[in-house]
């Protein structure tokens, strides 16, 4: 974040708590055991546009297929990868020391463990001092040997999970709550919410089975928190629209995520740092509260673009859906008449195979420029077998002043279902009259706000076919934010609830359950 982070009077309710939303990603990969791209770069990435990471380095697969001839190439570069890593695992605590930056940016050890019994483990350990690579064939063992080792400065939470039991989903069974108190619901292998959603598993490791799914396990008893993160293998964590996390911690601080994250204050998304928060009474999400007669859900909503809506969801029902374009109740109003709104330049499209380097700037007059989000995207290779991605990476985004500065590579789209576009977001005070100044590679494009109040404006560097650039529609208030509760009336115990909220650019929010017992 670049600029004013979102201010108190956007967050009262989790103010009031004493919280504040950072956002990172805590499940991503690079070249130091198998994938791509280099260590420094995944870090130097992460910096640009979350708050706090941990780089997971592939590591052990107790149960991996080494007799299937069917499957010996992926045998192989496991096997590889998992080698790799017991060589480079000692000396990337030294890098990681050096990126880490207390109060600003946070960096976490980690690493994952692969399994068809017991689905697969992302292992993150607080402390950047050096720390053992521990193996375990269970979740109990797991458990076991990570508490005996760092006590509660150790977590894992399952990731993908998904996938059918067997084949590297959860497995229920072996959940154990004191080791995973928050579980990954969205990645690039698709979302885990529940049966049907509009991102589905694609990877060849096959599709999703609703026993597998988080709402699955909610049913079941368990309590833990919602993670969103990349999955990423190309070194870019936080590429935008895979995933990530919102943490509510009093500050960035190590000791506070952690003790945010284990106490499943904790939003998963998909790509836009949105802000979306509950609380009955003083318990914020994550938390467990007591049954009652007369229970309400407070909520406060901050989208990243138009907000779609707002779902309640209780013990497996949809029980409320708050369309803010029918319910308008924004968290802050327009004064001195200037409305509070979201830019967003989206750039990109052009030939199919083809690259093209931005340079630019982008100011805005009669208005101001509060904070800037980066919305980047980085390579989409996973398996070693499908290519490398070594490119020193050289993109920018810059904030001075009322002024963005940017260098940016994208890629053209690879298909008419896939997108591969770059962007950049903008919190901004604006009038009707206020005009955005985009410069592209020299070329000069003027646009007043009145114009983009009304709809998208687009256009071409060059004929059809050259790579285009698009000013999206700016939100008014009440269509960006949302305030409001929910009564529960009698709320009993072994109930569950949470929210989530889907935007109009198709990015999602959930905020982890509040449980009754």
């Amino acid at each position: 974040m670049l600029g004013e982070r979102l201010p108190p009077r956007l967050s009262p309710l989790a103010s009031e708590l004493g919280f504040r939303a950072y956002y990172g990603d805590i499940h991503n990969h690079c070249d130091l055991s198998y994938g791509h791209g280099r260590f420094e770069d995944a870090l130097v990435r992460s910096r640009r546009q979350l708050d706090f990471v941990s780089v997971t380095l592939h590591a052990f697969w107790p149960d991996m297929p080494v007799d299937d001839p069917r499957v010996a190439h992926i045998v192989d570069f496991h096997v590889k990868g998992f080698a790799k890593l017991e060589k480079t695992w000692p000396e990337h605590f030294r890098q990681i020391e050096a990126f880490d930056d207390p109060g600003s940016f946070t960096v976490f050890p980690g690493y994952e463990i692969h399994s068809f019994a017991h689905g697969d483990y992302t292992i993150v350990y607080r402390d950047l001092d050096q720390r053992q690579l521990i193996e375990a064939d269970t979740p109990g063992c797991l458990h076991e040997r990570l508490r005996s080792a760092y006590g509660s400065r150790a977590m894992a939470f399952p990731h993908h999970i998904g996938y059918r039991l067997g084949a590297r989903g959860i497995n229920w069974g072996s959940f154990n709550e004191d080791l995973s108190p928050v579980l990954e619901i969205v990645s690039m292998h698709g979302c885990s919410e529940t049966s049907m959603v509009d991102r589905p598993f694609l990877h060849s490791m096959g599709p999703s089975d609703g026993h597998s799914t988080a709402r699955h396990g909610l049913n079941q008893g368990h309590i833990f928190g919602f993670l969103g993160n990349t999955d990423h293998h190309s070194a870019y964590p936080g590429s935008y629209g895979h995933g990530r996390s919102a943490v509510y911690a009093a500050e960035n601080d190590r000791t506070a995520l952690w003790d945010a994250i284990g106490k499943r204050r904790t939003n998963a998304l998909t790509g836009d740092n949105t802000h979306l928060f509950t609380a009955i009474g003083d318990i914020a999400q994550g938390g467990t509260v007591s049954p009652s007669s007369n229970a309400r859900l407070d909520i406060e909503a901050v989208g990243g673009s138009f907000i779609d809506f707002i779902d309640v969801i209780r013990s497996g029902r949809i029980v409320s859906r708050v369309t803010p374009d029918l319910h308008q109740s924004p968290i802050a109003t327009d004064t001195d008449g200037m409305i509070e709104t979201i830019f967003v330049i989206e750039l990109g499209w052009g030939a199919r195979g083809t690259v093209h380097d931005w340079k630019g700037s982008i100011s805005l007059s009669g208005g101001e420029i509060l904070a800037v989000e980066p919305r980047l995207r980085g390579a989409e290779i996973v398996s070693p077998l499908e290519g490398s991605d070594l490119a020193r990476d050289r993109d920018s985004v810059e904030l001075d002043g009322n002024v963005i500065d940017f260098e940016i590579q994208s890629s053209a789209n690879p298909n008419n279902s896939t997108v591969a576009t770059q962007a950049i977001a903008a919190r901004v005070r604006i009038r009707p009259d206020s005009t955005f100044h985009a410069v592209f590679n020299g070329k000069a494009v003027d646009v007043s706000a009145s114009r983009l109040l009304e709809s998208a404006l687009s256009g071409n560097l060059g004929p059809i076919d050259s790579p285009a650039y698009r000013f999206h529609p700016l939100p008014l208030p009440h269509q960006w934010q949302w305030r409001g509760h929910v009564d529960l009336n009698d709320l009993k115990s072994g109930e569950w609830l949470y929210v989530r909220m889907r935007q109009s650019n198709g990015q999602w929010s959930w905020a982890s359950p509040i449980f009754c017992r």
